[in-house]
């Protein structure tokens, strides 16, 4: 353990968590040329070969360059996929039914015509009919 001084075992682990975010910010850069509307294949190309060739100059340089749109790009997406799941959720959940009237109406319809029934205030067979055309 004397042979590898703390100092030097801190200084170890700051240039190994550096070269972890780099990883990822090349990755994230790569990424981003993919899936960029606005460039064409041979700009997807040109940036990709300058990336992989020169990859500390090439990040750097597109991060420069197009870090801004590629943080629009990141937000337009976000938003897509947010409008997107909160479709999906309103659809699974079935809150919109063809009557225009959502379930959760329909669910307090139900509780009040019980409770009307339990009071006694209609009948059995009114409370029925007025089931049946809730659900229908």
């Amino acid at each position: 353990m004397d042979d590898y001084p703390l100092l030097n075992l801190f200084w170890t682990m700051l240039w190994f968590f550096l070269w972890i975010m780099w990883m990822f910010l090349l990755f994230r850069v790569i990424m981003d040329i993919f899936r960029s509307d606005d460039l064409g294949g041979l700009a997807k190309a040109a940036w990709l070969i300058l990336t992989l060739v020169l990859p500390y100059l090439g990040v750097l340089i597109y991060v420069i360059v197009r870090g801004k749109s590629m943080g629009t790009r990141d937000a337009k997406d976000a938003r897509e996929r947010d409008a997107a799941f909160k479709a999906y959720v309103r659809d699974a959940a079935g809150t919109d039914t063809p009557g225009g009237a959502t379930r959760s109406n329909h669910v307090e319809d139900l509780t009040r015509l019980a409770e009307l029934k339990d009071k006694g205030a209609i009948t059995d067979e009114e409370y029925l009919q007025a089931k049946t055309k809730l659900l229908v």
